[in-house]
């Protein structure tokens, strides 16, 4: 607490690195209890910044009306914050640089620009929330409510603003077991994180405070600890309850397959290996496993991944023709595929392209096709492109104008497949965004391509938080992926059953059924907003309260 300058920012930026491996696949939890309780302690410090006329206000109306004089102390808790927050998502995001050693001749030369300057950009959102709490900053109880709900609010906006990119909410960290995640249902990955980060905390009640000196002893030191601890142990037992009411197996219902072929992704598009995959998918969609005797014949629909062959399907009847041929008249093909259609305004160009996901019938016809809406900055499209271009900066996936996007979350329907919605690749990590609301679908199906990024923590925290899109909707969600991890997963969040990452082969299972809309389902973030706003209002109503009463007993 007594560090300042670049010593106090290189500790800000090791908590935050260390926090970030409370994420899956670790959940080393204790990392972060520390972080954000050391966090709390640094900003704690930053009392000695502000001017005297502020430290002495009675209230916070009074340092509202000093907020000129604050500025050194709200200055130095930006910067704690973004220093956090850096070494937070240096950490989280650093398989990132996976991605730029596919064609490591052509980009490798960017990766430091990925791994370092996304992180940086992110962190800005926790500076700016860390130098607003620091205006609420009150003692005890308070404060955490207020970082808490600061936090929180940065993290709604670093997925939604410029596209979004929610990737690694401190809320996942309640995956670490499927009782306590099961409260997602209720308030969802951002209300998680609120909890996460109130909860994470408590330690700092019983630290002493630069300004109050020990830490007060007595029964209403531990009632805000003991009451939220309580609240996560309900949390939890509520959802163990929840979960106690089904069985893991699931019932009777349509049979799927899922092909998951390895592809390494330096081969994927190289058209001497195109009839290779062609062949391979072709080969691992009709086998008879010893589990499945019967093949494609006891299967209702069969998926492959994001952009499974190197072709353009809907333009190739060859190719269609030969998927059609080794389709049961039952069977229908979910895959993904790179669509092609005619640009009205440029007719005379290559035309628009879209990242899709392709219903094929056992005619090998298209019969459906959703378009994805939700591009990866850098990866699909390159943004403000007129300006990175002559830098030497361009998208990872190479096409002529990039990919343009589609309409949003849709809801596919066709005869022998229940109604679904289809998430392309990253889709799947957007809270609340998944379904179509005016016309709610029975299942989730996720087709991506994680060989970008090889055998990193990135497939493994991809496939943490599509279990939370499930449990957020009370929907089963079905994940095929290139080279992992492509599984089953119940609308509990439960995986029933996988593949594991970077291995070949098959998932026949049954499709889980869906259970009614869940409280998220409903509401959404609304539920968000009724406990940020109680968290600032008590926040800021307690020291006026206490204000009062001091006032009332003074002589």
């Amino acid at each position: 607490m007594t560090l300042s300058g670049w010593r106090r920012l290189c500790l800000a930026a090791a908590l935050g690195a260390m926090s970030a491996l409370a994420q899956p696949p670790l959940y080393l939890l204790p990392a972060l209890f520390l972080g954000i309780t050391l966090l709390v302690c640094l900003l704690d410090a930053t009392e000695r910044d502000l001017e005297p006329k502020v430290r002495g206000s009675k209230n916070w109306t009074a340092a509202l009306g000093h907020a000129g004089e604050s500025r050194p102390r709200l200055k130095t808790a930006f910067a704690i914050g973004w220093a956090f927050g850096f070494g937070y998502f240096l950490v989280s995001f650093y398989w990132i640089g996976e991605a730029f050693l596919v064609e490591a001749e052509t980009y490798a030369w960017m990766m430091p620009l990925g791994v370092v300057i996304l992180p940086a950009a992110m962190a800005i959102y926790w500076g700016l929330a860390t130098a607003a709490a620091t205006f609420l900053w009150r003692p005890g109880i308070r404060r955490l409510l207020a970082l808490a709900a600061c936090l929180t609010i940065a993290e709604w906006l670093r997925g939604h603003l410029f596209t979004g990119f929610p990737w690694a909410l401190p809320g996942y960290v309640f995956g670490f077991a499927d009782a306590p995640a099961q409260a997602a249902s209720l308030v969802g990955a951002y209300g998680l994180t609120f909890f996460a980060l109130l909860l994470a905390g408590l330690p700092v009640l019983f630290i002493p405070r630069v300004k109050e000196g020990p830490a007060r002893s007595g029964p209403w030191r531990w009632a805000a600890p003991a009451l939220l601890v309580l609240a996560f142990a309900l949390s939890s037992a509520w959802g163990a309850m929840r979960l106690s009411g089904e069985g893991s197996a699931p019932a009777l219902g349509p049979r799927l397959r899922i092909v998951q072929p390895n592809i390494e992704q330096g081969e994927k598009w190289s058209p001497e290996h195109a009839p290779q995959i062609l062949n391979l998918f072709l080969e691992l969609s009709a086998a008879t496993p010893d589990t499945n005797p019967q093949g494609l014949d006891a299967v209702d629909f069969l998926i492959w991944p994001e952009s499974a062959l190197p072709f353009l399907i809907d333009e190739r009847a060859d190719i269609r023709g030969v998927i059609g041929a080794i389709l049961p008249e039952n069977v229908t093909l979910l895959t993904g595929g790179i669509r092609r259609e005619q640009d009205p305004e440029y007719p005379a160009s290559q035309g628009l392209f879209y990242n899709s996901l392709q219903v094929i019938d056992h005619t090998g016809n298209v019969v459906a096709y959703y378009d994805k809406w939700h591009l990866v900055p850098f990866g699909e499209y390159l943004p403000l492109e007129s300006w990175l271009r002559p830098l030497g900066l361009r998208k990872l996936v190479t096409l002529p104008g990039g990919f343009s996007a589609g309409q949003g979350p849709q809801t596919l329907s066709f005869a022998g497949i229940p109604p679904f919605s289809p998430l392309i690749c990253y889709e799947a990590i957007f809270p609340g965004e998944v379904v179509d609301e005016a016309n709610r679908p029975q299942w989730l199906v996720n087709v991506t391509n994680d060989a970008w990024f090889g055998q990193s923590f990135g497939p493994y925290q991809h496939l943490a938080q599509a279990r939370f899109r499930a449990i957020e909707e009370g929907l089963p969600l079905v994940r095929a992926a290139n080279t992992g991890i492509s599984a089953v997963i119940d609308p509990y969040g439960r995986i029933l059953e996988q593949i594991g990452l970077g291995k070949r082969g098959l998932i026949d299972g049954m499709l889980p059924p869906a259970l009614p809309p869940t409280l998220y389902s409903k509401y959404g973030n609304w539920i968000l907003v009724l406990i940020l706003s109680l968290a600032l209002f008590t926040s800021i109503r307690l020291k006026s309260s206490r204000t009062n009463i001091k006032k009332a007993n003074s002589p």
